[in-house]
C-alpha cells in the first residue's frame, strides 16, 4: 500500500519498498528453514528440496511439521530438552 501511495509500484505489480522487503526477509528466512531441519536432524541442504516445483514444497512443509529429535545431534542440543525435565 506505500508503495501505491508512493506512485513507486513498476509494470510487474512489485514496487521498490516490497523489493527492498523481501531481499531483507530472505537471508533470515533460509535460516529458520536450515535451523528447522537441524532440529530434526537432518542437513541444511535439504532446503534445496524447494528448487523442486510443489513437490519439495510438500515434503519440506512435512519435514518442518514433525517433532525434533529427542537428544543431542551433530548440530547441537535438544532445544525443548529444559521444556521436557
Amino acid at each position: 500500500m506505500i508503495d501505491v501511495a508512493m506512485g513507486s509500484m513498476g509494470s510487474s505489480g512489485y514496487g521498490i519498498l516490497s523489493g527492498i522487503y523481501s531481499l531483507a526477509i530472505l537471508i533470515p528466512g533460509i535460516a529458520v528453514g536450515v535451523r528447522r531441519l537441524h532440529d530434526i536432524g537432518r542437513s541444511g541442504w535439504f532446503y534445496l528440496l524447494n528448487l523442486i516445483p510443489l513437490v519439495g514444497a510438500i515434503i519440506l512443509l512435512v519435514l518442518f511439521c514433525t517433532e525434533g529429535q529427542r537428544m543431542s545431534n551433530k548440530w547441537g542440543e535438544d532445544p525443548k530438552q529444559n521444556e521436557r525435565l
